[in-house]
């Protein structure tokens, strides 16, 4: 929107100082009149600059994966890496992120985005639950290596591949889609992260709070299973069990043990843990049986459908 408008020039002018050059930028306006226009306007003068700056509307329904498939299709590049506008690279970040691919086996890549509070972090919120910003988060490798989820603000892709798992399939869920389609394809050692590539990501102060912390973590694992539904044989809860697991078992004790060591917060924090593990769980239960209500009123409908042509066809058989 266009309240980040000074967040998205610091954005693409994080792109345009890179060490490695990249072959284009491409803005991707997402059902937004005023500001594409705007951003058009603002940077016209670039199209013909190196790297050149185009500017374009999603031209989908949808939001975020409809914009990365809309920006993928248009890209010249044989490589597609994606900046959340809100995001501002360091100089070494294209280069570092792409460096992977010089193993043809290697299909997504992604980095690590390091939150920027404008208020502060709050001393009761964990680091394993940084991820409801978008953000890296206690837990992920310290050192390049696989991982079944990449976060869709500092990731990148081999076009190639993302064309054969037929693009961004989620909207909300759009990196985790892609990453479980590529390992699926792939393999496990297709997708890796590269904690090096690093892109510093803005995290306004209405998101540290209890409010936002409790609906990312029910919601956004609510969402998660119809996300899953669509996936096919490529769907796996290994990366949640994962996180669960290393948040209980090394998350808890560790905030128990600052606690004992006189953190005042620490114990705060141990509690913030273990109920945004029970929201998740939550979450993911309330999908089920949402998911579970949408296919019995699919069956009927497909069922009254049925019958209803089956009478017809009596009718015209008298």
């Amino acid at each position: 929107t266009e309240d980040r408008w000074e967040l998205m020039l610091q954005s693409v002018a994080s792109v345009q100082e890179q060490t490695l050059q990249p072959c284009e930028i491409i803005v991707c306006i997402d059902h937004n009149e005023t500001l594409f226009h705007r951003c058009a306007a603002y940077w016209a003068d670039f199209a013909a600059s190196t790297p050149p700056i185009r500017v374009i509307q999603n031209k989908y329904d949808g939001h975020l994966g409809s914009a990365r498939n809309t920006a993928a299709e248009t890209a010249a590049g044989d490589i597609l890496a994606f900046l959340d506008d809100d995001a501002a690279a360091d100089k070494d970040w294209l280069g570092i992120l792409t460096d992977p691919y010089q193993d043809e086996r290697i299909g997504a890549v992604g980095g690590r985005p390091i939150p920027v509070f404008k208020a502060g972090r709050p001393a009761w919120f964990p680091v394993q639950f940084d991820w409801v910003f978008g953000c890296a988060y206690d837990g992920l490798p310290t050192i390049r290596g696989p991982l079944a989820h990449l976060i869709g603000a500092n990731m990148s892709v081999r076009r190639t591949l993302l064309e054969q798992v037929g693009g961004f399939h989620s909207d909300h869920h759009d990196d985790m889609d892609m990453c479980h389609r590529v390992t699926h394809l792939r393999g496990s050692e297709a997708v890796i992260y590269e904690p090096a590539a690093t892109v510093r990501h803005f995290v306004p102060a209405s998101r540290p709070t209890w409010k936002y912390f409790w609906r990312r973590c029910f919601f956004v694992n609510k969402g998660k299973v119809e996300a899953f539904s669509q996936m096919g044989d490529a769907a796996t809860l290994s990366s949640e069990a994962r996180f669960v697991w290393y948040a209980l078992t090394k998350g808890v004790p560790r905030e128990i043990l600052q606690a004992a060591k006189g953190d005042a917060h620490a114990l705060a924090r141990s509690a913030a843990i273990v109920v945004g593990v029970g929201l998740a769980a939550a979450g993911h239960v309330a999908g089920r049986i949402d998911l579970v209500r949408r296919l019995r009123r699919r069956r009927q409908q497909a069922t009254r459908q049925i019958l209803d042509t089956a009478a017809q066809g009596g009718r015209r058989g008298k």
